[in-house]
Formats: C-alpha cells, structure tokens, sequence
C-alpha cells in the first residue's frame, strides 16, 4: 500500500499551470523523404514509445514495457553518445506511460493507473469501445531540478474528468492538452485546459475534434500555433491511425491536414521540426515536418 506521503495531490487553487518562459532549442535531423527508424538510441526495444526531451536535448524520457509492465526510462546525453536506459526513480509500482515534457523542461507529466487516493486500487480504463480493467490513466506531474526528480502529485480533478484520461501534451503557457471518451459517444475526443492567470480552467474539445470520429495523441507546439495527433478520420484506411496536423488561426483550429503517415502516440522533437512516432511495427520512427509546416505563422486559438 503506498502512503500519503507518496501520493500528493495537488490542490486545485495551485492548478500546476506556472507560466513558462520560452527558451532556445537545439536542433535536430530527420529523414527528408519520409518517415524511419532511428538507430543507436536508447528507445530501439520493441514497444519502446513517447521520447520526449529537455530543450537541450541531453536527457529523454520514454515509456518501455507492455500493459500493466510499462514503466518511464530515462537516459542522458554525455560524452557523445546516449547512456543506457534506466528506469525513473518515480516509476516502477505503477503503470506509468505516455511522458511529455515542458517546454522549458522543469517538469513533466505523464499518465499512470496510480489510484486517485491512497491506498485505493490501480484505475480502471476505457478505450477503443471497450473498459480497461487496471489500465486505466490520470494525468500526473513531476519536477525536474537540476538533474533531480521530485515526487509525482497528480493533476486536479478539474483536469483529470475521469480514469480514462490519457495523452497529456504540454504548452509553454502550462495548457493542457489531452484525451477522454465524448460523453455521448464514447469515443476519444481532444480537449485542452487552458491555464490562464495561474490556473487551470474547465477543459474544453477542440473545434475539430467532433467526438464522431476517434482523435488521439496530440503533440502540441510551445506556442500552440500547430497541433499533431493521430486520428482514424479520412483518409485514413480501416483499422489503422492516420497522423493529421492542425494549425491556429485567428478564427480557432483549422481544418486537419494529413501528414500522409500512420503510426500513434507522437512527440516533438525540441526543433520543433521533427516528428517522433509509433508505428504499426511497434518501433519509433522519426518524420521531418520542415516541409509541412512552411506556410505563414499562424495565430494562437
């Protein structure tokens, strides 16, 4: 049983949504001609997902394991190459997957079947039209300070609306953005909660996230002027997860553009300008979005 001590939950006047200042990026380099696996990197394990990265890009956290097993690794950047994965001193009781880091990588959020309370039991789920008993998720953070992590402490229940909340992305800003079944149609939808003046408000669907036809795992820039996530939306084939970006205009979200790719749970690279991925073969793959995002910049919605 895990004490209180270990299991803080935030209260929601703090509402974890601290402005962030912007900071500069590395670069990095991907595949011109489409997307590909990337090789001599820590996440090369089957079911390795979600790389995500402290601006200077010089420690990535990534999920590794399968079900209930999965856990969050971390490795480091030194001496021109990567360290070998360990796993997160926060991660190893629970269900831990899906990281995102802020943008100025003071902290990150991750999903995890942790209970609500202590001493309660690993949530239960709901996903893909069915319940997910054990592998349910709510969206918790976790303090980054000088190579240090802190104690997790999940998000308000304002944010977390239910055990299925599931692919957190993070704006400099603090917004929130995520995944949660439409309460008619139970199918998974995009919200975000805004942080405004220090806090969390009411999450709120993406106009182009209609609840008809699934979205998931968005990946948002810092200043939120386009999104990525994957969808079974048109024309994507049967069965299979097509990846889409959307860009902020002065009138809200425009219309999802095909990235003509498939594969799930993306993460952005601190470039900005390439595209981390799952794929059917269950191994990242890298996408260069230069191209893809040439077009004038676009206002915040």
């Amino acid at each position: 049983m895990t004490s209180a001590r270990l299991m803080p939950t935030l209260p929601l006047a703090l509402a974890l949504c601290a402005i962030i200042p912007a900071r500069p990026v590395h670069a990095t380099t991907a595949s011109p001609s489409g997307a590909v696996v990337a090789a001599n990197v820590p996440w090369e394990a089957v079911g390795d997902a979600d790389p995500t990265f402290t601006p200077d890009r010089h420690t990535v956290v990534f999920a590794r394991g399968g079900g209930s097993t999965r856990r969050l690794y971390v490795a480091h950047w030194r001496d021109g190459a990567w360290s070998t994965a360990e796993r997160a001193p926060f991660s190893g009781a629970w269900m831990d997957f899906e990281p995102t880091m802020a943008p100025d990588g003071s902290y990150l959020i991750f999903i995890s079947n942790r209970p609500s309370a202590p001493g309660g039991k690993p949530l239960d789920g709901y996903w893909g039209g069915k319940s997910r008993p054990g592998r349910g998720g709510n969206l918790w953070r976790v303090s980054l300070k000088n190579g240090t992590w802190g104690t997790p402490a999940r998000l308000p229940d304002l944010v977390n609306v239910s055990a299925a909340t599931y692919s957190p992305a993070v704006a400099a800003d603090g917004s929130v953005y995520f995944t949660h079944p439409d309460p008619q149609t139970r199918h998974t939808r995009l919200y975000v909660s805004r942080c405004i003046d220090g806090r969390f408000r009411p999450p709120q669907p993406l106009s182009f996230s209609d609840g008809v036809t699934a979205d998931y795992d968005p990946a948002v820039a810092p200043d939120q002027s386009f999104l990525v996530f994957s969808s079974e939306r048109a024309p994507t084939p049967p069965g299979s997860s097509g990846l889409f970006v959307a860009f902020a205009t002065a009138g809200g979200w425009s219309a999802p553009v095909p990235l003509d790719s498939t594969g799930i749970e993306a993460r952005l690279a601190p470039d900005l300008r390439t595209l981390y991925f799952s794929g059917s073969d269950k191994h990242i793959h890298t996408l260069s979005l230069a191209a893809r995002l040439a077009r004038p910049a676009a206002a915040k919605p």
